[in-house]
């Protein structure tokens, strides 16, 4: 299995090659080769196996030869080890149609760790082999960062500096990154928006000398291996749902592209998920894409949902590789001006083609409590605003005439939004017991300006103390 970047610049590598680089060096995002295609009989195959396996055999299709599936399933059983649910994604039915797809019982209380716990061991895996050590750089809008730290902290051949925009996290989300005390993690908080801290990160990387003596690599979704272990669960869940002889839609809060793209990608392997629908809250440049072809930047505003709370959605960048037939002169065009005009020109033959599979819906503060007041009268269910904003989006795109199961991933627990789920509902929900203590914890972060060379100096300061 190769990978090529999406602007065409940059030499294939192997799966390892490309969890280590994260970003290519062209500024492109790395896609397979070729896709890896299952038959209705393969599906069928992975039926009743429990998570950590059905994980192995669906990454192992995307590591080739670099790491079997002897050594992924041995990292996905640790990887899974300690979610604090037995069946580690279960579904849980709303109503006739819906079902929610939880994936916030790793150690953070969110979705991100279904990725990270296995990334942490992927990365261990690779460099305890090449003797190699990197850091870690990632942008965080409140959940990768948490998630990331976790999976990471206290490894010896990792450091890792997180960036989040100040003030634009919730409590609980701050307090999970900024009170984890491990001399190889950093947090910096940045006086701006998540898609300031995005576009450091992505000039770090673009700095040649810098990103080759830091050594570093990534565990944002803009490095494939996120992507890749997001795949299993939408699989294990339309499985679950009746696939391969059911077809099933997905719902998905969203706001960097990233965890509907793992549900693309699925589909793009033979799984059949017929309707993919995109939750937005007032930041709704995706929506806006697929109503009427208007991917334009028109700033961050805080919500009640700050995951979503991005204008510049990165994994998109892969979905229009594809939409473009991988022409990646076009892609790396494409993505150029949407740099320098706010604005990205998608032909209409590609964004036909995104609304025949997409659809989108974005819900205000507003709706997104009086959804949340609402799931829990009729269902009994306690969401958080991100997942409250992916009901209300399945309901209102899922195709009425098919009766199609919807699969809603439930991104975040509700405690780690307790003042929103409390409003809307009037219960506060406590934080799990391992958890709560986090209010009275030690918080350890630095506050930058919006400066490259001022958090490029903290990266080095970090990275160097540790090496010594």
């Amino acid at each position: 299995m190769r990978y090529v970047s999406t602007r065409g610049q940059a030499a294939s590598r192997d799966f390892q090659g490309v969890l280590l680089a994260g970003l290519a060096e062209d500024g492109g995002l790395f896609m397979p080769e070729t896709w890896p295609t299952l038959s209705a009989d393969d599906w069928r195959a992975l039926r009743g196996l429990s998570y950590p396996e059905l994980s192995a055999k669906v990454i192992s299709l995307f590591t080739g030869d670099a790491i079997s599936e002897a050594e992924l399933l041995e990292m996905t059983r640790k990887a899974y080890a300690g979610f604090g649910h037995a069946a580690i994604v279960p579904l849980v039915q709303l109503d006739t149609r819906n079902f929610a797809l939880e994936l916030f019982h790793g150690p953070t209380l969110a979705f991100k760790d279904m990725a990270l716990q296995l990334l942490g061991h992927l990365f261990d895996h690779v460099l305890t082999k090449t003797g190699e050590r990197v850091t870690i750089v990632g942008a965080t809008s409140g959940d990768t960062g948490s998630a990331a730290i976790e999976a990471c902290r206290d490894r010896k051949a990792i450091d890792i500096v997180i960036l989040h925009p100040e003030g634009r996290t919730s409590e609980v989300q701050r307090r999970q990154m900024t009170t984890v005390l491990s001399p190889n993690v950093k947090n910096i908080a940045i006086q701006g928006t998540f898609d300031d801290c995005q576009d450091m990160v992505k000039a770090m990387f673009n700095d040649a000398g810098f990103r080759a003596d830091m050594k570093l690599s990534a565990v944002n979704s803009i490095n494939w291996a996120r992507i890749a272990a997001q795949i299993p669960y939408y699989v294990a869940a339309a499985l679950a749902l009746g696939a391969p002889d059911r077809p099933v839609a997905v719902a998905v809060p969203t706001g960097n592209f990233g965890n509907v793209l793992a549900a693309w990608a699925a589909r793009r392997m033979g799984l059949p998920i017929e309707k993919l629908i995109i939750g937005a809250n007032r930041n709704d440049i995706l929506a806006r894409f697929l109503a009427s072809n208007d991917m334009s930047n028109q700033g961050v505003e805080p919500s009640l949902s700050p995951s979503m709370d991005i204008q510049v959605s990165s994994n998109f960048e892969r979905l229009l590789f594809e939409l473009l037939d991988r022409d990646a002169a076009l892609t790396a065009e494409t993505m150029s001006r949407f740099r320098t005009e706010g604005r990205m020109p998608v032909p209409d033959a590609a964004w036909k083609k995104a609304t025949a599979l997409f659809s989108g819906f974005s819900l205000d503060d507003e709706g997104t409590l009086a959804e949340i007041r609402r799931l829990h009268e009729t269902s009994a269910y306690l969401a958080d605003p991100h997942t409250a904003v992916g009901v209300a989006a399945a309901i209102a795109r899922a195709p009425a005439d098919k009766g199609l199961p919807v699969i809603v991933a439930a991104t975040a627990h509700p405690a780690k939004f307790p003042d929103a789920v409390e409003q809307a509902t009037g219960i506060r929900p406590p934080l799990p017991s391992r958890l709560a203590d986090l209010y009275e914890r030690e918080e350890r972060y630095s506050v930058l300006p919006n400066d490259l060379s001022a958090v490029q100096s903290a990266v080095r300061g970090h990275t160097l103390r540790n090496a010594a």
